[in-house]
């Protein structure tokens, strides 16, 4: 195999026409916790396990389904591809641009492959495993305004006019599916907008979805179809026992139309019943555990959600930074504001609510992972603020500041600005969401152990790189440090082709 003028060679990789076959030895350690005459201890044993891998290179035209195309982010991403795919400059008032995919892990940025003669070498991120190229991606979607996808680019005000004005040829006859609209889940302001809706009751809105995934890859010819929320923040759905907490109580409720049904999660019923990817990218809980019982039971991949594209990826690179480095963090204040249609829907309490837990919950795992620093259940003051202000537009202010505990009882403050060009930052990954996403569906494995491969789990933690709170499946810990989010998915792929997984020791130059 070729990566990028690389020729990757190992014993313990086959290629065929339609496969790469490779074995990995995956070295952890096993925890044993003991009673030692009555104090409890841990034993740390180093472990091999044997793994092997198959992917399959075929690569399928892929269509991609956004609910909310028709929003900043949906228009924003069309938009890009598109003046990617016909090779679009245009002139700003500082020099002729390029169209370029700045920001997507997959599509530039790079990985290690070694060092020769003292330097470092790189090749692209996408060109270890077979990856969908994205200006072949088909797209389509649903939103509850009828506007076509180049009055949706020049509603959003993203983009600048000159580019708008090439493109607007491309996305005139783009037009999204009318959507599924409940003024309970989201806030009153949106309504004026809601002028292309899904009648009918909850399980009938259920059948027409999934129609429309039907004949959107008849009417495409895709091979494979991955549909990706990125549409309004809804309020938090209460998990009741009897209604949401089981997929039996789940499909019972939808029969009854009871009304604590969010249109998020009946998309992604509709998608789980139709085994597409389903990849969540609001703050919600729209994976409720009667939907993850289901997605589970019939092996269908889900992942998210909220992306993380601003302001709590640097919370997840700092924090763990000096939580690492010994200094605890005492108080996280982060106060954000947005002028887009994001902003306004947030601007009601039970919206905001949802972006709240998502921000909040960033750090837990890395407080978590130092007992010096914290005692059982201590945990900084975390407070994040989120506020309407229509000027800025879709350029969103986040605002921080990091006090922690130093040296003998000192205190270090960091503060920090950041103008997060919202939908510029969130495009490319959700582009990476999807594409890695159909990446993992052609993976499957299985440890010395196991008898017959499989794939991963229908959870997709491999996507958490991305997530701002990443869905995790029962049992497995939440890791929200980038860094270590970040290792997991390039190792992964990197086992894939037989590559040693990166542990920065370079050992050779010492």
């Amino acid at each position: 195999m070729f990566i990028d003028g690389f020729k990757v060679e190992s014993p313990n990789v086959n290629y065929t026409e339609n496969e790469i076959h490779s074995v990995y030895d995956y070295q952890t350690t096993e925890l044993v916790h003991e009673n030692k005459n009555g104090a409890f201890q841990w034993t740390v044993k180093p472990k091999t396990v044997k793994y092997e891998f198959k992917t399959d290179t075929h690569l399928p035209k892929l269509g991609v389904m956004l609910v909310g195309w028709g929003g900043n982010n949906g228009s924003t991403l069309t938009a890009g591809i598109i003046a990617n795919r016909e090779g679009i400059s245009w002139a700003t008032k500082e020099k002729v641009q390029q169209a370029n995919y700045f920001g997507s892990l997959t599509q530039a940025s790079s990985i290690r492959v070694g060092s020769f003669n003292g330097e470092e070498i790189y090749a692209p991120f996408k060109s270890l495993l077979p990856m969908v190229n994205p200006e072949e991606i088909v797209f389509g979607g649903w939103d509850i305004s009828d506007m076509n996808l180049a009055d949706a680019m020049g509603r959003a005000k993203v983009l600048d006019i000159d580019l708008q004005k090439q493109l607007r040829p491309f996305m005139e006859h783009l037009v999204p599916l009318p959507g599924i609209f409940d003024p309970d889940f989201i806030a009153a302001n949106q309504g004026s907008r809601a002028n292309h809706v899904i009648k009918g009751t909850k399980k009938q809105q259920l059948e027409q979805v999934i129609n429309d995934i039907r004949e959107f890859k008849e009417r495409s010819k895709v091979e494979k179809v991955v549909v990706l929320w990125t549409a309004n923040t809804e309020r938090y759905s209460d998990v009741v026992v009897g209604l949401n907490d089981t997929t039996e109580n789940l499909m019972s409720s939808l029969e009854k139309d009871e009304a604590e049904i969010s249109p998020s999660t009946l998309y992604a019923i509709a998608c789980v019943l139709e085994n597409v990817p389903f990849i969540n990218g609001s703050p919600q809980n729209t994976f409720v555990p009667g939907l993850i019982e289901l997605a589970i039971e019939r092996n269908c991949l889900i992942g998210g959600d909220d992306f993380k594209s601003g302001q709590t990826k640097m919370k997840s690179v700092l924090v763990d930074f000096l939580v690492g480095a010994g200094i605890k963090p005492t108080s996280i204040v982060s106060y954000n504001h947005l002028g887009n249609n994001d902003g306004m829907n947030l601007s009601a309490p039970q919206t905001f609510r949802s972006k709240e837990i998502s921000k909040s919950n960033v750090v837990d795992d890395m407080v978590a992972s130092n007992g010096i620093l914290y005692e059982p259940g201590e945990h900084p003051d975390h407070v994040v603020v989120i506020k309407y202000v229509p000027y800025v537009g879709d350029s969103k202010r986040a605002m921080d500041e990091y006090t922690s505990e130093i040296f003998m009882g000192g205190t270090n403050t960091i503060v920090m600005h950041n103008t997060c060009e919202d939908s510029l930052l969130a495009a490319p990954i959700i582009l990476d969401l999807v594409l890695l996403a159909e990446l993992t569906t052609r993976i499957k494995f299985k440890s010395e152990n196991e008898g017959k491969f499989h794939s991963f789990h229908p959870v997709a933690t491999l996507l958490s790189y991305l997530s701002k709170a990443p869905l995790v499946p029962p049992g497995t810990p939440v890791v929200n440090a980038l860094s270590k989010q970040r290792a997991m998915l390039e190792n992964v792929l990197r086992a894939c082709v037989g590559l040693a997984p990166e542990n920065n020791m370079i050992l050779e130059y010492k």
